[in-house]
């Protein structure tokens, strides 16, 4: 009996269509690149490409690991490449693009945008960053994640000495990038002792006493890289740009969008323009009200937290906006531990993953003061703005969505310009249903928060381009936001060094206003508000113009990949 449904089994995989084939050959190929990139994508002080990895997984930017990476990618090109992209239906075409825009990013990091090579910030991020991102997820900490703090710490010393020999042999290291690791490390032994003596209560005696003993090593490493940093950085270079032909190939293949770059800076343009007339016309309107005011304490801004993010999810159901489904957790404000407030690495948050879709989102806050960042004091004042972002609907609730996702190619996230322009077409999105209607003061900060968005359109193109240094870019931010001067630089720093990544707030949201006019245009009365939204979520790792693709069978805004 055994052999006969062995038999019929290979029968009906014989019967198959050749498109089915296909798909199932792609099913394969993204699930082993996806266990790949868990091992092997490198820590990002951001928030969204926070990924699950495999138990005690460290950074390895050893000469022989980029070398396999290299050979592995080229195999996954190859096999991705060999299959038929005219093969199949169009959610078929869409997860194939889909991961062969996974792949160009892979080719992006280690050939192209080289950070590996040129920028000593990034080993920043793969050391402390590494050690940070095991610490965000909020306590307990099982003994596998203990084990993976330790480790982690461990393998700084090793990591430091291979990114001085790459950053050597490359030759490719620029005065800014020096800097700004220089100015991470300048305090490095205070922090990471803090943040070791904060851990200590909350690891076993075992542990604690090994992070101890993997920091003193670790953070030796790190004062000697700072200090050499210091003694090469006069005679380093001053350019940081990738350059045209590098930012369009990023545009193409990576990020999937059809436009110039000349035609970003104009879209930016137009949309700082229109958000600076909308915050003047909302600033008049409520001029006789009074400004925000500060919580009184970090208790009183985390209780308003949890009211406001369970109001929010009944505005969405009410308003027939979005589809709130019962199993997804919450977004929640915590007070930011010392230990993580000692490392600040990276956003202090936890959204949490794939395998955790049964616990709650956290965003770790401080006590309300006037001396926050720009980001920081809006909360203090009023946590709406970054809720709609950050948590709900927004990053957390779509990325939960996303996680769940039937088709297991659209669940990882692998740095989609969708998730961000997701978050910020929610915030006026929100606005314009009325959720902000109780509270004119707020509905500024949201005119504000597009302001930036519509400037970081500019500085992202300027700093690739060559137009703008990493000093220019933070004058011209602080300045014309306007916002605190930590902020800005911090908002440089990161744009210079990922670029693209800032450009994808305000130019995916306006894939998504395309979107829907068009959808609305094409489905005449039978448009739905909420099956819109809920389709542009679920689907929210997905490149916008990959969804519209999807959506209405219009492939218009796929652009020509470059080579």
């Amino acid at each position: 009996m055994a052999a006969l449904l062995r038999i019929a089994a290979i029968v009906c995989v014989l019967l198959l269509p050749e498109a089915a084939l296909a798909q199932n050959e792609l099913a394969k190929l993204a699930a082993d690149f996806w266990a790949w990139r868990a091992e092997t994508q490198p820590f990002s002080g951001d928030d969204i490409p926070r990924i699950e990895r495999p138990p005690q997984s460290v950074p390895n930017w050893s000469a022989t690991a980029i070398a396999e990476r290299r050979k592995t990618l080229a195999r996954f090109d190859a096999a991705w490449r060999a299959l038929d992209p005219k093969a199949g239906s169009v959610p078929e075409h869409v997860d194939y693009r889909l991961i062969g825009s996974a792949l160009a990013r892979v080719h992006w990091e280690l050939d192209v945008e080289r950070s590996w090579l040129r920028n000593p910030r990034f080993y920043v991020d793969q050391t402390l960053g590494s050690v940070f991102d095991a610490l965000t997820q909020p306590p307990p900490f099982s003994p596998e994640r203990c084990r993976t703090i330790v480790s982690r710490m461990r393998r700084i010393p090793q990591t430091l000495q291979e990114g001085k020999e790459n950053l050597t042999k490359g030759g490719q290291m620029t005065q800014p990038f020096a800097a700004l690791a220089i100015e991470a490390l300048k305090d490095v032994r205070t922090s990471v002792n803090a943040a070791v003596e904060g851990l200590a209560p909350l690891l076993p005696r075992s542990d604690a006493s090994d992070l101890k003993s993997a920091s003193q090593p670790a953070l030796q490493s790190l004062e000697e890289y700072r200090e050499w940093l210091s003694s090469v950085l006069a005679s380093l270079p001053i350019k940081t740009a990738v350059g045209r032909d590098a930012y369009l190939f990023f545009l193409r293949n990576v990020a999937l969008l059809p436009f110039s770059p000349e035609e970003l800076l104009a879209m930016g343009r137009q949309e700082w323009e229109r958000a600076l007339s909308f915050e003047t016309y909302e600033h008049n309107r409520n001029r006789s009200s009074p400004e925000l005011a500060l919580f009184a304490n970090a208790e009183d801004q985390i209780a308003h937290e949890k009211q406001d993010e369970s109001a929010v999810r009944q505005f969405l159901k009410q308003q027939e906006i979005l589809s709130v489904p019962e199993w997804l957790g919450h977004y929640r404000n915590l007070p930011l531990p010392p230990y993580l407030a000692a490392l600040a690495i990276g956003v202090t948050d936890d959204l949490t993953g794939p395998s955790r879709l049964k616990e709650n989102a956290v965003s770790y806050i401080r006590p309300p003061s006037r001396k926050l960042g720009y980001f920081a004091l809006s909360t203090a004042r009023d946590p709406r703005p970054i809720l709609v972002h950050e948590g709900v609907p927004g990053h957390y609730f779509q990325l939960a969505l996303s996680w769940a996702h039937e088709d297991p190619i659209r669940r990882h996230f692998y740095d989609s310009g969708a998730n961000e322009g997701i978050g910020f077409y929610a915030e006026e999105m929100m606005l314009q249903a009325g959720y902000f209607d109780d509270s004119p003061r707020t509905r500024e900060i949201i005119y504000n928060f597009m302001r930036l968005r519509a400037l970081r359109v500019e500085v992202d193109i300027k700093l690739a381009l060559g137009s703008f240094t990493v000093a220019q870019a933070a004058d011209y931010l602080e300045k014309t936001v306007p916002m605190d001067r930590s902020t800005a630089l911090q908002e440089a720093a990161d744009f210079a060094s990922w670029p693209g990544q800032a450009i994808s707030y305000q130019i995916g949201k306006i894939q998504i206003l395309r979107m829907l006019a068009r959808a609305r245009r094409q489905q005449g009365d039978g448009f739905s508000l909420r099956r819109f939204h809920d389709f542009v979520w679920k689907n929210g790792n997905v490149p916008l113009a990959l969804q519209q693709w999807e959506m209405l069978r219009d492939s218009s805004d796929v652009p020509t990949l470059v080579p």
